[in-house]
């Protein structure tokens, strides 16, 4: 396992998926999966369907499409792992 993959999931939620690292968060009736790419230094966020919308998809975000709170959620917890931050500001 890569090194910031292996300190991203000592963070609360964060499980190691092959060369990335993904959390799932919930805040209020919104769901969203956040990916982080070692090889690339990338972030990428997901709208996840809910338990009621069993049928939706995933659909990607665009950063400003994402909460405030939730974007200093991520950089607080890839500063912990030791990740430059700017990562989470980097767009595709």
């Amino acid at each position: 396992m890569r090194k910031p993959i292996a300190a991203l999931v000592r963070q609360e939620g964060w499980r190691a998926e092959g060369a990335a690292a993904r959390v799932h968060y919930e805040g209020g009736r919104d769901r969203y999966g956040v990916e982080f790419y070692a090889e690339t230094g990338h972030v990428l966020y997901w709208s996840v369907p809910t338990d009621e919308d069993e049928e939706g998809t995933a659909t990607p975000v665009p950063r400003d499409g994402v909460p405030d709170p939730l974007r200093r959620r991520v950089r607080d917890d890839l500063d912990e792992a030791g990740i430059d931050t700017a990562v989470e500001r980097r767009e595709l």
